[in-house]
């Protein structure tokens, strides 16, 4: 080996040491994974020469076969595999394997627990990649030099996985990387050439170029030279077709492209051949990435152009609200040079998207038609995502307003699982709308008054609790042809639910009450749009409903949280006639009383729809004073 110079000594962010020791104890009952993740990176640094060379030839530096060299000695305790990718300078290195650059990982790391059992799960979740072969190996050395770079640029860098790492200057004649693990005690398991060709069957079979082991000799007449051998199929496997495929490869194929431990819930696998010629495989994690809502997280498909590796997270092919969708893409139609701003627009590339949300979408309803308990874990992980859908893709709003799930009245609890087709069927004869009602939690609307003529009437109403769901509302309106309706706002219309004798009754009781209505006016004053006789309480006495045009709670919050001005909205005051309270309030003679009970009235109404009161001390004032009268 050459003379090491620009020696130095680095310590690892601190972020890097967290996760390398979870990592460590968390994972170790899955330890053969280190070798998958070793060669998934191998791969992506070909994939990279390969993209780069189209515009570069020189980089191939006159060896233009790609391939992953692994091999061991088991008197030195060593594994060794090595790529003939794009390789790394000093910066890179210093940079790929000493920090952790995602975006939340300080979030991330505040969620492991040290449950090692629940650990492995998020680390799963957060892509361990490089640092996995600290399983295994008490000692890792990296020789590396990037495709291009002088024989005299190569990098030496070494770590014993605990806090620093070392990075010196070496010569390497060739291009690439070279990690060579030296094996922990006990780990000795894996220098062992039969164990190694298994690991790579078993995970890496997919990986599209030539993974080689030396070939197994016996007996004297073993030549002096070692000879290799291919022990992976070595071809993409999207080209192959369905038939041939079985569904572990298809998962671990999942686990390469999706960084992920877990199987996918759902895949589908598709060639397009006509007017456009393209072969997707789209595959429905089980469980969200840690950093599905930063919105700077990268997102998208793998973009392959006649077998070639263009992109990874090329997002032009699927809209947002399908962000959580991994898999490959491979075109006949684009060019071998084609960027990130050629793909922001184009006649190929809008059809290809719809094409492929199109996909998506049939893949989810069939997974929630034929696996429903594995949509309800899609649900749970991805349900506020695709809740963006309606208001992002109009073209689309009907099929992915069939695929959202909400809370109900008629429903289990608090679980999201009742769909629109479900509601539609149980609903009652004449009734033209669908009833909902949005709350800041399930607990503070599944008892509120607004939903007392429901219950009476035996009519479901969806209770949406997802910060998401008011604004989702304002673009979800109708649904197989039957209006929305938000039970809180305006003035309560029922339809053919209500008969002709309900009806013509509510306008008497509301003309009896006029002078009543009058005086309530006067004494709430300018804290109300308007005061009326309610049709929605059987029980309460008062409730405050929401102007047909004017945001409703939920928006409010979201925009005061954003820092938005909030425009000012005042609420409807709806009494209920036959409630005691109202008939104590309605016999009341003196003013300054009636205004203080009805002031009661509002703020408690205000309480019960989970507003917060404007003036919380003249409300306490007032009940007090109330208090003390009835115990005199």
């Amino acid at each position: 080996m050459s003379v090491e110079t620009q020696k130095e000594t680095l310590g690892f962010q601190t972020e890097v040491k967290q996760l390398l020791h979870l990592m460590i104890h968390s994972l170790y009952s899955n330890k053969e994974i280190f070798l998958r993740e070793l060669i998934s990176n191998a791969s992506d640094a070909a994939d990279k020469l390969r993209f780069e060379a189209l515009a570069k030839p020189e980089l191939l530096e006159g060896g233009a076969e790609l391939k992953i060299r692994l091999s061991f000695d088991k008197d030195a305790k060593t594994v060794t595999l090595e790529d003939n990718g794009i390789g790394m300078n000093r910066d890179e290195v210093i940079a790929h394997l000493g920090t952790i650059a995602k975006s939340g990982t300080a979030d991330f790391l505040k969620n492991l627990s040290g449950d090692q059992k629940k650990d492995s799960h998020l680390i799963g979740q957060f892509g361990v990649g490089f640092y996995s072969a600290f399983i295994v190996a008490d000692q890792v050395e990296v020789f590396t030099r990037r495709a291009g770079a002088a024989a005299s640029e190569g990098v030496h860098w070494s770590s014993k996985g605990e806090g620093e790492f070392e990075v010196a200057s070496i010569d390497k004649a060739e291009r690439g990387t070279r990690i060579v693990l030296h094996l922990k005690s006990g780990e000795e398991e894996f220098a062992d050439g039969w164990r190694l060709r298994n690991i790579v069957k078993k995970y890496s079979d997919h990986i599209a170029l030539p993974i080689e082991l030396p070939k197994e000799q016996h007996g004297e007449d073993a030549p002096a030279e070692v000879e290799w051998e291919t022990v992976n199929r070595a071809s993409a496997l999207w080209t192959r077709p369905r038939t041939e495929i079985k569904d572990e490869e298809y998962q671990e194929f999942y686990k390469h492209v999706g960084h992920d431990f877990e199987n996918p819930l759902s895949w589908s696998h598709n060639k397009v051949e006509g007017k456009l010629e393209y072969t997707s495989l789209l595959y429905v994690p089980g469980r969200a990435p840690f950093d599905l809502y930063h919105r700077e997280a990268p997102k998208g498909l793998k973009l392959y152009v006649q077998r070639v590796f263009i992109m990874d997270q090329a997002d032009q092919f699927l809209p947002l609200y399908l962000r959580f969708i991994k898999g490959v893409v491979d075109s006949n139609d684009l060019s071998l040079n084609v960027s990130r701003e050629i793909l922001q627009s184009g006649p190929v590339i809008d059809s290809m998207k719809s094409a492929l949300t199109k996909r998506v979408l049939d893949m989810l309803e069939k997974l929630a038609k034929d696996k429903p308990d594995d949509y309800k874990a899609f649900w749970k992980a991805f349900g506020q995502v695709l809740k963006e859908g309606p208001a992002e893709d109009f073209a689309n709003k009907e099929k992915i307003a069939a695929l959202l799930r909400f809370a109900s009245t008629a429903g289990e609890g608090d679980e999201q699982s009742v769909s629109l087709a479900d509601y539609l069927s149980r609903a009652k004869d004449g009734q033209d709308k669908i009833y909902y009602l949005t709350g800041e939690s399930y607990a503070q609307i599944k008892n509120s008054p607004h939903l007392e003529v429901f219950r009476k009437k035996g009519i479901e109403v969806l209770l949406l609790t997802d910060r998401i769901d008011e604004w989702l509302m304002s673009y979800l309106t109708e649904f197989d042809g039957k209006q929305f309706v938000d039970v809180a706002r305006g003035d309560l219309d029922l339809g053919k639910l209500d008969s002709e004798e309900d009806k013509k009754a509510q306008e008497e009781v509301a003309k009896a009450k006029e002078g009543l209505i009058e005086r309530l006016k006067g004494a709430l004053g300018e804290q109300v749009a308007e005061v009326r006789v309610s049709h929605r309480l059987t029980d309460s006495p008062a409730i405050l409903a929401i102007g047909e045009q004017d945001l409703g709670l939920q928006m409010r919050q979201i925009l005061e949280a954003s820092g938005q001005k909030v425009p000012d909205a005042k609420p409807i005051f709806e009494f209920n006639p036959a409630h005691p309270l109202i008939e104590r309030l309605d016999a009341e003679p003196d003013e300054d009383r009636f205004t203080d009970l009805s002031r009661i009235l509002f703020d408690q109404a205000a309480l019960a729809a989970g507003d917060s009161l404007k003036d919380p001390a003249a409300y306490v004032q007032r009940l007090n004073k109330l208090l003390v009268e009835l115990s005199a």
